[in-house]
């Protein structure tokens, strides 16, 4: 018994693994990629995409050549995060999740940063924006 679960450990250590291989290839883990991989590990497509909706960190479709980040942890949605993520969609034309239609957007939100001193935090590909307000967000968006 206790083989099979340090075995499964294992597996999905591996599993986590080559997922983030793919995704770091391709941007996404393409949906034709998963049988390839459930064979290499002898497990389910089904289990391959229960942990793909697990975390966070993988997606399934393509993103947009940039990353809109809102952070939503306490300090900045207290400080307006939901405003803020509500003016990104109304200025991409998006939801949050969604990639906008000419592919350059992709608007997500975290539940923290770990700034909360500088909230609202908005990251685009990683470079960070404290104090984030309504009247910045255009400016925010126009550098890219």
């Amino acid at each position: 018994m206790e083989n099979k679960i340090k075995q499964s450990g294992n597996r999905q250590n591996e599993l986590v693994h080559i997922l983030h291989e793919v995704q770091e290839r391709f941007g996404y883990i393409p949906p034709e990629r998963l049988a390839e991989i459930a064979k290499k590990l002898n497990i389910s497509e089904s289990e391959i995409y229960g942990v793909l909706t697990f975390y966070k960190a993988f997606s399934l479709e393509p993103g947009g050549e940039h990353t809109v980040t809102v952070c939503m942890g306490t300090a900045c949605h207290v400080r307006g995060g939901q405003q803020i993520t509500d003016e990104m969609e109304r200025k991409l034309d998006i939801k949050v999740g969604q990639t906008s239609a000419d592919g350059k957007f992709t608007l997500e939100t975290v539940n923290c940063l770990g700034c909360c001193a500088i909230g609202p935090v908005v990251t685009v590909d990683g470079k960070y924006y404290s104090h984030a307000t309504m009247k910045n967000i255009a400016s925010i968006l126009k550098e890219y």
